[in-house]
C-alpha cells in the first residue's frame, strides 16, 4: 500500500503535493483574515468620505476609464491614490497571491484528473487510485479542501471586501505585471456571493452550490469521492472507537468532508431521499452540529434547510424524544466521569503497574471523556452568527441545555481533568516505550538466573536445607531457563503465548512436586512468575496506545469554542492558582492538531 506514495510514483506524489498545498492555502487564509486593512470595509463615514472615490468593487470594470480619468484629473485624489498605493500594495499583493493560489489549486486538480483519465500515469486510473488506501484518502481530501477554501474565504473575507481588494490590486499592481496573470479568472471565482456572516443577513439563494459551480469539477470524480465517503471508513477510525455508540464520533472527520463535498452535487441534497437517509443514519443519527475545519462549526438544521431530501432525512435525528434521550445520556455520563477522572488523578492512582494491567480500561475512560466533551461542547455552545437567528436551531439548543443539565463550569472541569489524565498517560507510555527493551532484558535475565539457580540446587552442587538431589527437576529447571532466555520481545504474539504457558508450568511443578514446603524454592518460583508477568506487561507496551490516545483526544473541533471558557479559566486561577497545571495540559491538547 505504501508504494502509492513512493518517491518514484508520480501519481501519488502529484496528488500528495496538491493536498499539502491545499492545507497551506487554508492556513494562509486563516492567518490573513486578521490583517484585512479596515479601510476596505468602508464602515465609518470618515472612511467613506475620504476613500469612496479610490476604492471600488467590481463595478469598476464596467467603467474603468471614467473612474481612472476622474482620479487623474483631480490632484488631491491623485495624491491620496498614490499614498494609498504605497501603504497597501504589499498586503494587497499577499492577499492576491493566496487568492491566485486557490484558483491555481482547482486548475491543477482538474489537470491531474484529466491526466489520470488520459492514462498519463502508467497503470493508474481514477478507479485504481480510489481502491488504494492512501490514494482514496488523498482524492477525497483534495475535493474537500477546495470546498473548505471557498467557504473560509467567504466566511472571513466578505464578498464586497474581496472585490475592493482585488480591484485595488488590479489598479496598483496587475496592470504592470506580466500578461500571464490569472486575475480575470481569480475575479470570476471570488466575486461576491451575497453571503454575509451575520445573524441579521438573509441567506443567499442557491448558496453555496452556485459558488462551488463557478469552476466546474469533473462530475465522475465528485460522484466517486461521495461514494467512498458514504460507504467506507476512509481513515480506519472505527478501530480507535470499538463501541457502536461512538460510531458517529469515529466518523466525524469523514462526516465533515462529506458535508462539504455534497455541495458539489446539490441534487443529492435536494432530491435523493434514500441517499440522504443513508448518510444521516450513518453519520448524523445523534449529532447535528459539526466542525468542518479547525473549529469552524456548522448547524445542519440551518445549513440543510433549503434542501428537501436532506431536511427530511434529518427530521428523525431532531425528533424531540431523540434529542431528549441523547442529551440525558450525556448528562448522566458527565456526572459519572467528573468524579471518576478526579479519582484517577489522585496521587498514586496512575502507577505503572495499574496502567499496564488495565490499558483497555484507561483508554476507554479517555475515549468516553472525549466523546462526551465533543457532543456537549458542539451542541450546547453559543451559536455561530450565520445560524443564530434560526428559530429551530435555538429551540433544539435550548432543549439540549435543559435535558443535558448543561453547565459550562462542569464541561470545563471535565475538559481539564481529561487533558491532565491524557497527558499523564501519554508521558508514561512514552517513557515506557523508551525503556521497553531494557526492562524486558532485565526481567528475562532475572528469570533465567532464578531457573539456573534452582537447577543447581536440585543438582546437589548448591547446598540448601531440606532439598534433596533430583536430576529430573535439575534438567527441567535448566530447560526452563533456556526457554525463558529464548523469548524475543520483537515477536510479541508468540512470546506472550509462551510466557503464559511458562507461568502455568511453574505453578504446576510447584504443586506436583510439593515444593511449597521449601521456602527458598517457593520464593524463587514466585519471583520467576512475577518476572514473567512483568515481561507480559512490558510486551503489551505498544505505540498503538499512543496512536489511539492521539486519535480520540482530538480537540480541533473546539478551536474557537474554547474561547468561550476564558472567563471561567481566569476566575478559576484566581481562586486556585494550581489550576494552571491542568490548564497547561489543556492548551497542549488544543495544540495537538495544529
Amino acid at each position: 500500500m505504501a508504494e502509492f506514495l513512493a518517491d518514484n510514483n508520480p501519481c501519488g506524489q502529484t496528488i500528495l503535493r496538491l493536498v499539502s498545498r491545499g492545507n497551506a492555502i487554508i492556513a494562509e487564509l486563516l492567518r490573513l483574515k486578521d490583517y484585512i486593512p479596515p479601510v476596505f470595509r468602508l464602515e465609518t463615514k470618515q472612511d467613506q468620505a475620504k476613500y469612496a472615490e479610490i476604492i471600488s468593487d467590481f463595478s469598476y470594470f464596467k467603467m474603468s476609464d471614467e473612474y481612472d480619468q476622474k482620479i487623474d484629473s483631480n490632484p488631491q485624489l491623485q495624491d491620496l491614490d498614490e499614498e494609498f498605493r504605497e501603504n497597501y500594495t504589499d498586503i494587497l499583493t499577499r492577499f492576491y497571491l493566496v487568492f491566485e493560489s486557490l484558483h491555481k489549486y482547482i486548475m491543477d486538480l482538474s489537470h491531474f484528473l484529466d491526466d489520470l483519465e488520459e492514462g498519463l500515469f502508467i497503470q493508474q486510473t481514477l478507479e485504481s487510485v480510489l481502491l488504494n488506501e492512501e490514494g482514496k484518502q488523498l482524492l477525497c481530501e483534495a475535493l474537500y479542501l477546495y470546498g473548505v477554501m471557498l467557504l473560509v474565504v467567504d466566511l472571513h473575507i466578505e464578498g464586497v471586501i474581496r472585490e475592493r481588494m482585488l480591484v485595488s490590486y488590479y489598479r496598483y499592481s496587475a496592470q504592470r505585471s506580466t500578461a500571464e496573470s490569472n486575475i480575470d479568472d481569480v475575479c470570476k471565482l471570488l466575486r461576491s456571493t451575497g453571503f454575509t456572516n451575520t445573524s441579521a443577513s438573509k441567506r443567499a439563494s442557491n448558496y453555496p452550490e452556485e459558488y462551488f459551480k463557478r469552476i466546474p469539477v469533473n462530475p465522475l470524480y465528485v460522484n466517486m469521492v461521495l461514494g467512498r465517503l458514504r460507504s467506507d471508513d476512509v481513515y480506519n477510525q472505527i478501530s480507535a472507537y470499538p463501541f457502536p455508540e461512538h460510531r458517529s464520533t469515529a466518523l466525524a472527520t469523514q462526516a465533515a468532508m462529506l458535508y462539504v463535498c455534497l455541495f458539489f452535487a446539490p441534487s443529492i441534497l435536494h432530491t435523493h431521499t434514500a441517499k440522504m437517509r443513508e448518510i444521516v443514519d450513518k453519520y448524523f443519527p445523534d449529532n447535528w452540529v459539526i466542525s468542518i475545519y479547525m473549529g469552524i462549526t456548522v448547524n445542519l438544521i440551518d445549513s440543510w434547510e433549503p434542501y428537501k431530501a436532506a431536511r427530511t432525512a434529518l427530521s428523525n435525528t431532531l425528533d424531540s424524544s431523540n434529542v431528549r434521550d441523547i442529551s440525558s445520556r450525556y448528562a448522566s455520563r458527565m456526572q459519572k466521569l467528573i468524579p471518576h477522572t478526579q479519582q484517577l488523578l489522585k496521587e498514586g492512582a496512575l502507577i505503572e503497574e495499574n496502567v499496564l494491567d488495565h490499558v483497555s480500561k484507561v483508554t476507554n475512560v479517555v475515549r468516553e471523556c472525549n466523546v462526551t466533551l465533543r457532543w456537549l461542547m458542539l451542541h450546547a455552545s453559543m451559536p455561530g452568527p450565520a445560524w443564530e437567528g434560526n428559530k429551530r436551531c435555538k429551540q433544539i439548543r435550548d432543549q439540549v441545555i435543559a435535558d443535558a443539565k448543561y453547565s459550562p463550569l462542569q464541561v470545563f472541569e471535565l475538559l481539564l481533568n481529561t487533558a491532565q489524565f491524557e497527558l499523564k498517560i501519554r508521558d508514561m507510555f512514552k517513557c515506557l516505550l523508551i525503556e521497553k527493551q531494557n526492562k524486558w532484558e532485565k526481567y528475562k535475565k532475572e528469570g533465567v538466573e532464578r531457573m539456573m539457580e534452582l537447577s543447581e540446587v536440585f543438582s546437589g552442587i548448591k547446598p540448601l536445607t531440606r532439598v534433596e538431589k533430583n536430576e529430573n527437576l535439575q534438567s527441567w529447571f535448566g530447560a526452563m531457563g533456556k526457554q525463558i532466555d529464548s523469548l524475543k520481545h520483537e515477536d510479541a504474539t508468540v512470546s506472550g503465548r509462551k510466557i503464559v504457558q511458562l507461568i502455568q508450568a511453574l505453578q504446576e511443578v510447584q504443586e506436583f512436586h510439593q515444593l511449597e514446603s521449601i521456602l527458598q524454592v517457593r520464593q524463587f518460583l514466585a519471583d520467576t512468575r512475577n518476572y514473567l508477568h512483568q515481561m507480559i506487561r512490558t510486551i503489551n507496551i505498544k505505540e498503538d496506545v499512543l496512536i489511539t490516545l492521539q486519535i480520540v483526544g482530538d480537540l480541533s473541533y473546539a478551536w474557537e469554542i474554547v474561547d468561550s471558557y476564558t472567563n471561567i479559566m481566569q476566575e478559576g486561577i484566581k481562586k486556585n492558582p494550581s489550576l494552571v497545571i491542568k490548564l497547561r495540559a489543556t492548551f497542549l491538547k488544543v495544540r495537538e492538531k495544529v
